[in-house]
Formats: C-alpha cells, structure tokens, sequence
C-alpha cells in the first residue's frame, strides 16, 4: 500500500524516525544500516518501504536502497522471522553479506545478530538459499567466493561488515584471497 515515502526528517530515535509528508507525521522504523546513513533533522529523506497491517497495529518499515527492502521481504517470508529479527538482521549485516552468508552456509555469521539462535539461522539458511541476490558480482568485482573469504576476514579483524564490503568491492578482478585481505587492509588503514 505504501510503497515509498518522501518528506522531511523531523525526529531520528534508534530505530524509529518520524518522516512529515503532505503534513503528515508517519512513525517509520528502520534497520541501524538506513538510520546511520539518514542527513539530518530537518533535511528531505526518501524512503523505500513495506507496510504491515497486524489486529493490534499498523506499522511502517523504511529502507535507504530497494535492495534492503527486497531482503526483509524475503526475511518475512521465512516462518519464524518476524518485522524485528529482520530488522536485527539488516542492523547487523548488509544485504549482500547476507545473501553471500546463506549462499555459503555459515550459520555462524547469522547468529551473531542479538535475537538469532541456532536453530533461526539454520531456518534461514534453509528457505533462503538460492532466493537471495547479491550485487556483488559483476565487471571489475572478485568472485563471489573470494570477496565472501575476503570479508569474512576483515569482519574476524573486527572491521564492520560495511567496511568490510565496500573495501572488497574496490578490489581488482582476479585478486587472490591473500593479495585481497592486504589490500582491503590498506585501503582501511587510511
């Protein structure tokens, strides 16, 4: 029903915004990855978004890219995953980190978001497989499998999982595992 949202920014309080739109105030709850990114109080902010209509409530997701939205929908759809572990999810990795997580199987990785069990993850990794798209295959991108071990090592240094991501993705096509964790590690370092 309401698919996108476009106005101003007038309140920021993890996880929820309030967006004015047509003098409206709509209550807009977001994962940290689109709230860490929102301009300031005050400023226009377009929102992508997914509305959920429950007996007791009325709620309204937003999402900076359509990438985000098109995981927490295939999240809602896993039995079990509700609008708040799929948010957890999105706080806690990237679309494509995720998608790279199932594809590769890592439970692991899955369960390190707060609300997450064992069981959730391997739920996830079960119904998931294969429905989930990465981006980050393409010209000038190292293969998926490579840039997965890259950012999987640069996460176990204790960068974020965006950093992690964004500095595999500035990475030459063909660059080895080895030759790509050094490299991501410069490019972090400045």
């Amino acid at each position: 029903m309401i698919g996108r949202i476009h106005g101003k920014l007038l309140e920021k309080t993890p996880p929820q915004i309030l967006v004015e739109a047509a003098g409206l105030g709509y209550e807009v709850d977001v994962p940290m990855s689109t709230f860490c990114n929102l301009p300031a109080e005050g400023n226009d902010v377009t929102l992508y978004t997914h509305f959920v209509v429950r007996e007791d409530a009325m709620l309204l997701y937003g999402f900076l890219t359509a990438s985000e939205r098109e995981t927490f929908r295939a999240l809602l759809k896993v039995s079990g995953i509700g609008p708040r572990i799929a948010l957890a999810l999105l706080s806690g990795m990237t679309p494509d980190a995720l998608a790279n997580a199932v594809e590769r199987g890592e439970a692991g990785l899955l369960t390190r978001v707060p609300g997450v069990g064992k069981k959730t993850a391997e739920r996830i990794l079960l119904e998931l497989k294969g429905k989930l798209h990465s981006s980050m295959t393409g010209a000038g991108a190292v293969p998926d499998d490579g840039r997965a071990d890259i950012v999987s090592a640069l996460i176990a240094l204790g960068y974020s999982d965006r950093d992690a991501e964004a500095a595999a993705k500035r990475l030459p096509e063909g660059t080895s595992v080895s030759d790509g964790i050094r490299q991501a590690l410069k490019m972090l370092a400045r």
